[in-house]
């Protein structure tokens, strides 16, 4: 009797997520309907790239949004960068108005995969004509510029990394990654993606130090791709795709300067993590920030430009 019951409830787990319907999203747009008045586009490898840039000035500096993050994150800081370098922020698959591939719809490796954001990065650097860069990555966009330095070492001159997911995150584990990427899992996905509508906002006020810093019109700012059409699939796609790097064991070797910066308060990605990461790589730099969480670049932007500026001076 209790292993019919059992059966029951197993064949039930296996048939009913296959079956449940799934609203489509409603008043979704192509992304470049969301582009602001300084939004660019270029097509690399198939892929609608939404970038923007400002300044002259060796060396370029790339910078690299965290986890459902944009373009937008660098408001603050990107045009005072700007007044004396050469300064591309750009979006990553699954976020901001960058191209969203639906599955399918692409040959060869993974476009959401950490192969891909790497080679994106490199790429976005051929079709601008840039030959070395500074690579700048706050949380996930740090473990993305860490991971393309050493994939692609002689095309980056410096790193800067900010509050970097470098321990924590990094992908699911196998047998987890076993039950997303599941029929059942790939179905339901994007409604568990959807959720980040609902605690989205709280997991943006717990980036700030001082959480009143976080106003509704950042709020906006943040949330505007998730009017893009296909957002929550795509975002169910990276999550399947993300999976562990290995970086912590191959940090010694990084040969280029480091910066790592983070704020004193970030409750996302621990400050003793920066901490112990710029103890790891080797004559890496650390700047603590008082008074910051997990991005300093829009919470404490004098702060964030001191460090950068600092640290560019004294580059080769």
């Amino acid at each position: 009797m209790v292993l019919s019951v059992f059966s029951v409830l197993l064949l039930a787990a296996l048939i009913v997520p296959l079956i449940i319907p799934i609203p489509p999203l409603e008043d979704t747009v192509p992304p470049r309907e969301l582009a602001d008045p300084d939004s660019q586009f270029v097509e690399i490898d198939d892929l609608d790239v939404h970038y923007k840039e400002m300044g002259e000035g060796d060396p370029t500096l790339m910078l690299l949004h965290g986890f459902a993050a944009s373009t937008f994150s660098w408001r603050e800081v990107m045009e005072p960068l700007a007044e004396t370098q050469r300064v591309v922020a750009f979006d990553r698959p699954a976020f901001g108005l960058t191209e969203r591939p639906m599955p399918g719809a692409w040959e060869g490796q993974n476009p959401y995969g950490a192969d891909a954001a790497a080679d994106l990065t490199i790429g976005l650097m051929d079709e601008l004509g840039i030959d070395q860069s500074v690579l700048v990555g706050n949380s996930a966009g740090g473990t993305v510029a860490l991971y393309t330095a050493l994939r692609y070492p002689e095309r980056v001159k410096a790193l800067v990394l900010v509050d970097p997911a470098i321990y924590s995150g990094g992908g699911s584990s196998g047998w987890l990654r076993s039950i997303l990427t599941s029929p059942q899992g790939r179905r339901l996905g994007p409604l568990f993606a959807r959720a980040i509508q609902g605690w989205g906002y709280e997991f943006g006020k717990s980036a700030w130090h001082d959480p009143a810093k976080f106003t509704d019109e950042i709020w906006a700012g943040f949330s505007k791709p998730l009017q893009a059409e296909n957002w929550d699939r795509a975002l169910w796609e990276f999550t399947q795709a993300s999976r562990p790097l290995g970086l912590p064991e191959r940090l010694d070797e990084l040969s280029v300067p480091v910066l790592v910066i983070t704020g004193d308060d970030d409750r996302i990605i621990p400050t003793e993590q920066s901490v112990r990461l710029a103890g790891e790589i080797p004559n890496a730099e650390l700047v603590v920030i008082p008074n910051c969480g997990h991005v300093p670049q829009e919470e404490c932007p004098q702060a964030f430009l001191a460090a950068v500026h600092d640290f560019l001076s004294n580059l080769e």
